[in-house]
């Protein structure tokens, strides 16, 4: 009977969770339009304005606060359902040293320990999301210990049988476990079953949203994993994180943005609903020496692409815009014309409507918020592709 609750309590709390998390990606994908705009604008002023001028350092910090706004609706959209970017096989021993030796340097009070399963299987995951996650539990692990402590963080392959994951909904076999350990002030039975709430924190208003471990608990649904928390009041907690392992060999890490904007002559199609991202857009594209078409639905694109379908080297399509939405438009541009290429473009981040169109033959993605370097530079990978 007790287990029929539990189970029970915890199929309630999923329901809960996804139904949030559908309103918070819709938040997010709408917020990060606005940020597009902004950031858009701001890229394109940095272009005309000499580092000495006055404006200059003004400009800088238009972008760092359109960083730190893309970093929250990173933290909805990893607690939205679907929130993967670019799954990547991992090596998590490299993953964590490095998360914590950041961390390390920023607590000097806290005395960190690692143990690392040696031989750890690869896991697939979004790399950027899994660090969010890790310092999120960090950084909780240093609220429980204001005055200094202990954080020991061990990896270790492990295999799950069906009882282990029936109850977190996940599917028996090998796992990658992370323990993050703290010897801070614990939690009472309350506290746990509250804590990957969205906005639910211990800590006084005006010091963070709580959106941290409701964040976590989101991106780790979304990989497949689970996440569960131990703790005792005045004795501590243990976050566990259990992660699929994956039979791919371990990929290289990508190569830093270009410095200067990447120019070409083509003639690229850009296709979305905002009138605001189609102006930001069309001068993006000609600062960076492309010929532009626009399209304000995916059914303009195809009537574009019919009339001109010779003269089109790129589409860059929204992916969610009324009526036609982007995943449509790009089936209905590549029966008009088999050799364009596409990149998608969208305020939600790859989700699994998105991996069906790059499966399909797609080009890439690009997430916005997006500066006018970072959109040259994934135009130039796609096309200077033989």
């Amino acid at each position: 009977e007790e287990e029929r609750k539990q189970l029970e309590a915890q199929f309630q709390q999923a329901q809960k969770m996804e139904s949030i998390g559908t309103l918070a990606g819709g938040i997010a994908h709408d917020f990060n339009n606005v940020l597009m705009g902004i950031q858009g604008q701001a890229s394109l002023m940095l272009l005309r304005t000499d580092p000495d001028h006055p404006h200059f350092e003004r400009l800088i910090g238009i972008e760092d606060m359109v960083r730190n706004g893309a970093g929250l609706t990173k933290q909805l959209l990893g607690f939205a359902r679907g929130g993967k970017y670019e799954v990547k096989p991992t090596d998590l021993n490299e993953l964590i040293e490095n998360t914590s030796e950041m961390f390390g340097r920023t607590k000097k009070e806290l005395n960190i320990h690692r143990r690392h399963q040696k031989d750890i299987w690869p896991v697939e995951i979004d790399r950027g999301q899994i660090e969010q996650v890790l310092l999120n539990l960090y950084v909780n692990a240093g609220h429980a210990m204001p005055g200094g402590g202990h954080l020991y963080i061990e990896t270790s392959n492990v295999m799950l049988d069906e009882k282990d994951t029936k109850p977190f909904g996940g599917k028996h076999g090998n796992y990658v476990k992370i323990s993050v350990t703290d010897t801070g002030v614990g939690m009472d039975e309350l506290t746990q079953q509250r804590i990957f709430d969205p906005f639910f924190t211990t800590r006084e208003v005006g010091r963070g949203t709580g959106l941290g471990l409701a964040s976590a608990y989101g991106i780790i649904k979304n990989h497949g994993g689970i996440i569960n928390v131990y703790s005792k009041k005045g004795a501590g907690t243990t976050f566990n994180i259990y992660l699929t392992a994956s039979g791919k060999e371990v990929t290289i890490k990508e190569k830093k943005l270009a410095d200067e904007i990447l120019k070409g002559t083509e003639t690229v199609l850009l296709v979305d609903d905002e009138d605001m991202i189609l102006d930001v857009g069309k001068d993006m594209l000609g600062e960076a020496g492309y010929k532009v078409l626009l399209a304000r639905s995916g059914k303009e694109a195809v009537e574009v692409c019919g009339k001109q379908k010779d003269n089109i080297d790129l589409v860059i399509v929204d992916m969610i815009m009324p009526e036609m939405g982007g995943g449509e438009a790009y089936d209905r541009i590549k029966e008009i014309n088999p050799k364009v290429k596409a990149l998608l473009a969208s305020g939600y981040s790859i989700d699994g409507q998105a991996t069906e169109i790059l499966e399909r033959g797609c080009e890439g993605f690009i997430q916005k918020p997006f500066s006018v370097k970072e959109l040259s530079e994934k135009i130039r990978e796609i096309l200077d592709k033989k």
